[in-house]
């Protein structure tokens, strides 16, 4: 191959040999006519501070767990510790081929062979996989779980349905009915499940009940143990959705609830960044009459040896091309050995205890629907805001103005405004009370101003209609867009 270019501001023009010689690279044509450029290039003539100011200001707009709090209920979006990061990247992680043959990653599956007996632990549930690359994927495959656990019992064509309480996460519904099962809501009972209209959900029909517990509206399902009984019952199973594990760690778990199957969320309870669209981990663990039903392959021990292990003939498959994501199973393993059996309790209290600090003082300036202590989240509704005209989308443009991350808004559907707030175990009370003295000046704030929000960002208030119609969906409809306006 050569390359020629007879001036600077030409567009170069690369040539291969047309040798028929065997070590020759193949004959590829030059770059077509069409699509050569005509003229040189108008580079930015800027000088290298210009540019690392620009960048710089670029990387201080944005909003990071590393400037502020993430009070985003149901996200756990928590301070993750630097050193697990740092283990995450060293050579020996992060250069390991998912292919590898097995004899070269004895360590690696060493490592996820424990973590698994770990995570057994911290669940109650003796079954693990770590294959699911994300909640909801594991939220999938528990449900073909589900699927060929009732097939091989000769009851799949009758077990169609799926139970859901309407707190559940908008995933589930969803895994449900990817899964092939029908759904069907049930009503909450002052922010918990119904038990009197689940007796009367449940039939011969019910395959499985999904359920979060603690819930997303932050309470902890009291008659959890009435439910399992009344699911079992029935001769359906119990699924139990993680995503708020960061609740109960250590102090309970859902084996001890009676659930069958279970995913948890390690990029939100266990030290990995949480946001962005990944990485991710759905970790599933099962009783034992599921545990064949897991992904395959299984990590086993062999006397002092570990291998992938893909003859289990019940099985629902291998559901990811690697085993798992090791950077995150690395995470986690480190994470949890760090802070010990005691550690982790000691993260759900103060969990916890942020919760019910934050709500005892946010319920003072809106209403909270439900008034009892909560685990890591709590929900006010924005209703009285509507009589001024102002709404909780606003109240939530607003806060951004103080310089704080708005809470989730308009989830769970139930409340009517609703906002859910999670401040979780690794805030501060200093940080605290900033976050609530930043929320009290926004509720305060005029009509006015609250429509206006936010004022003081790079990107202001939007026209939300046109956004929903006329998406910005590249750099080109952005140019068009600027040259519009």
């Amino acid at each position: 191959m050569t390359f020629h270019q007879a001036r600077w501001d030409e567009p170069p023009v690369w040539e291969l040999s047309t040798s028929s010689s065997p070590e020759a690279p193949p004959v590829i044509p030059a770059l077509p006519e069409k699509l050569r450029r005509k003229a040189a290039v108008r580079w930015p003539e800027l000088s290298e501070l210009e540019v690392v100011r620009h960048y710089t200001r670029l990387s201080q707009m944005n909003f990071g767990i590393d400037t502020g709090t993430y009070p985003l209920g149901s996200c756990t979006m928590k301070y993750n510790p630097k050193v697990t990061e740092l283990l995450a990247r060293r050579p020996g992680a992060s250069n390991v081929h998912p292919y590898q043959p097995e004899s070269t990653v004895q360590g690696s599956l060493e490592l996820t062979w424990r973590l698994e007996r770990l995570l057994s632990r911290i669940t109650g549930l003796p079954e693990v996989s770590l294959q699911p690359a994300a909640g909801a994927h594991g939220e999938y495959a528990a449900m073909l779980m589900v699927r060929a656990y009732f097939r091989d019992r000769g009851e799949l064509s009758e077990r169609s349905e799926v139970l859901l309480p309407d707190t559940a996460h908008g995933t589930n519904p969803a895994s449900a009915a990817m899964a092939g099962f029908t759904t069907r809501e049930i009503r909450d009972k002052d922010g918990s499940v119904d038990l009197e209209e689940l007796r009367r959900a449940l039939s011969a029909k019910t395959a499985c009940f999904m359920l979060t517990n603690p819930n997303t509206a932050g309470l902890f399902e009291s008659e959890i143990l009435e439910i399992a009984e009344a699911v079992h019952g029935a001769g359906a199973l119990l699924y139990y959705d993680g995503a708020n594990l960061n609740a109960i760690l250590g102090v309970t778990h859902p084996g001890r609830m009676g659930f069958d199957v279970a995913h948890l969320n390690l990029h939100k309870t266990f030290s990995t960044p949480h946001g962005g669209g990944g990485p991710g981990a759905g970790v599933l663990a099962a009783a034992e009459k599921l545990g064949p039903y897991l992904p395959v392959p299984r990590v086993v021990k062999e006397g002092r040896k570990f291998r992938l292990d893909y003859e289990r003939p019940k099985s629902i498959g291998k559901i990811k091309t690697a085993y798992g994501n090791f950077g995150l199973d690395l995470r986690a393993y480190a994470y949890i050995l760090s802070l010990g059996e005691e550690g982790l309790r000691h993260v759900a209290r103060r969990a916890v205890l942020n919760s019910n600090y934050a709500a005892s003082r946010l319920g003072k300036l809106l209403p909270r629907p439900f008034r009892t202590l909560v685990k890591h989240e709590f929900v006010l509704s924005g209703a009285p805001l509507k009589e001024k005209g102002v709404r909780t989308l606003d109240l939530a443009k607003r806060l951004l103005d103080e310089g704080v991350h708005a809470p989730t808004v308009y989830f769970p559907a139930m409340v009517e405004e609703s906002l859910m707030v999670e401040l979780p175990e690794t805030e501060s009370k200093r940080e605290l009370d900033g976050y609530i003295a930043a929320f009290e000046r926004a509720v305060t704030d005029t009509p006015e101003n609250l429509r206006a929000a936010p004022r003081s960002l790079s990107v202001t208030r939007v026209d939300e209609v046109r956004a929903a119609r006329e998406p910005l969906l590249s750099w080109k409809d952005l140019r068009v867009a600027s040259a519009k306006s």
